[in-house]
């Protein structure tokens, strides 16, 4: 589980005076995607080379994430959401499908409630704000002294004898070789021992997520989704935000379309990756044609 070196050159914009860094690459119509909580471009591994070879992919490290900036200040999904407005005005582009992880879900339906002008298509991969229930770990994150506890727990010490613990089991027979997901886990949290990266997580983190679970529905504002055309993806096994949320959007958004990917935990996009891309680029590719035929007739 060795630290992922970007194969990317990022761009960068200064954005209120802070440098936010983003890949874009591809000559295609427009899609961003948007990572969770101590995630970064590199969450979208794999996808971002396949989507390219169609499409001009957006791919930021959000504010207090990855290699953007990581400034003390607001980090509400509203605050998030403004930075990928701005981004998408900085790069020129009116509207575009949106592809929001776990955080990133949260954030791209904010978006559809702040600047719906700005999102023609929504997808929300393993999405926050469907539901209450979350895993132990982030309720964890919202308690009193946990920013002390975080920098020990990310500590090269406690990484290198936890990967000892599971190579020794692997030579012992035993099935502990970690999934994609949990591979994708470990590296984004061992980004909590800079200090910056860590205060950035837990406002992040307690902006949306308290002691009970998740406190920030998008359940009301679920009668703007209506008219998008949306996809929701999930790993059966997520231990992070169950699979279940899904059926909360499903009931109240009768037209989305739902995929639950048995195999997979909190990134499909990384656990079943081909799968992924297929849907992922049917849903877009569908959609696309139903807009250029609406747009032919109303010229017509």
């Amino acid at each position: 589980m060795t630290e992922q070196i970007s194969p990317y050159e990022l761009d960068s914009v200064e954005l209120h005076k802070d440098v936010l860094r983003y890949v874009d690459v591809g000559d295609g119509p427009p899609v961003i995607l948007v990572h969770g909580l101590l995630g970064s471009h590199q969450s979208w591994a794999g996808q971002i080379e396949r989507l390219s070879e169609k499409y001009r992919v957006i791919a930021p490290d959000l504010f207090g994430h990855g290699s953007s900036d990581k400034p003390s200040g607001d980090y509400s999904l509203s605050s998030h959401a403004a930075t990928i407005r701005d981004l998408m005005d900085h790069l020129d582009i009116a509207s575009a499908p949106m592809v929001g992880h776990s955080l990133g879900g949260g954030i791209v339906m904010q978006l559809v409630y702040l600047f719906p002008e700005r999102i023609d298509r929504l997808v929300l991969v393993s999405s926050g704000g469907l539901g209450p229930e979350v895993s132990l770990a982030l309720k964890a994150a919202t308690l009193p002294g946990s920013g002390l506890v975080l920098p020990v727990l990310a500590s090269d010490w406690v990484r290198k004898n936890t990967e000892s613990v599971i190579g020794q089991l692997g030579k012992w027979g035993l099935p502990v070789r970690p999934g994609k997901s949990m591979e994708e886990t470990w590296r984004s949290f061992q980004t909590v021992a800079d200090k910056g990266s860590r205060e950035a997580f837990l406002a992040s983190t307690r902006a949306v997520v308290g002691p009970r679970g998740q406190t920030v529905s998008a359940k009301q504002h679920f009668e703007k989704f209506g008219a998008l055309a949306s996809l929701l993806i999930w790993g059966g096994k997520d231990r992070m935000i169950p699979a279940s949320h899904a059926d909360n959007i499903r009931r109240e958004v009768p037209n989305s379309k739902v995929e639950i990917f048995s195999n997979a935990g909190h990134f499909p996009q990384l656990d079943e990756p081909e799968l992924f891309f297929r849907i992922l680029d049917e849903f877009l590719a569908a959609n696309r044609v139903v807009e250029e035929r609406t747009q032919a007739a109303i010229s017509d």
